[in-house]
């Protein structure tokens, strides 16, 4: 099944990023685009969100140096933007992949479109491992612990539920049960034209 690839591919990249630990660790691939590019953007994705975790957990420290917050802002606004791209190109595999499929006449659309259900599995790996970390942190207290394993197990049900209906969206459009219609994402806050404040200093 897809989600079950998904899943395995997400707890690679995120075991892979925590060996070094850091945002500023070097970059590479481990899957071909051009013989297993479903598992390729796979990856980029989760990669993308495992650095920007980490970013967010930066950030929120009390202590940052103005400056140096500023830039990090800066490195989190051009996450989002990878993060949204890496969606679109993993909807476009599968409007490509589908693209032959003739929906049914009484075909649904659905809420979200394959990949957004792919980000939230995304982040939902990252919940659960550093749940786990909070669930079996040998210096917190029994009653963290406890309280981070119950949340644990409600995530790992989500996780569940989350994979069967991706597997299931996607085996509806494959049968035309459901068709695919995307809509690319158009954030106006980066947009010069768009952003007033930006706008105002060209």
């Amino acid at each position: 099944m897809f989600s079950e690839n998904a899943n395995k591919i997400f707890q690679e990249v995120i075991d892979t990023y925590h060996i070094i630990n850091t945002v500023d660790q070097p970059f590479t691939n481990k899957y071909n685009k051009d013989t297993h590019l479903l598992e390729h953007l796979l990856y980029r994705k989760s990669w993308i969100d495992t650095v920007q975790w980490h970013y967010e957990d930066i950030i929120r420290d009390p202590q940052i140096d103005p400056v140096a917050a500023l830039k990090l802002k800066r490195q989190i606004d051009a996450s989002n933007q990878d993060r949204t791209d890496m969606v679109e190109y993993i909807d476009s595999y599968f409007l490509e992949k589908y693209k032959d499929v003739t929906p049914k006449s009484d075909a649904t659309i659905n809420t979200e479109s394959p990949a957004w259900g792919v980000d939230r599995l995304s982040i939902l790996a990252l919940k659960i491992y550093h749940m786990n970390e909070e669930a079996t942190r040998e210096d917190a207290s029994a009653a963290h612990r406890d309280a981070c394993q119950k949340k644990l197990e409600v995530l790992l049900e989500q996780r569940v539920d989350l994979s069967t209906a991706i597997d299931t969206l996607l085996e509806d459009i494959s049968n035309g049960d459901k068709y695919m219609k995307v809509y690319k994402q158009m954030k106006m806050y980066n947009d010069d034209e768009l952003n007033p404040v930006l706008r105002s200093q060209k």
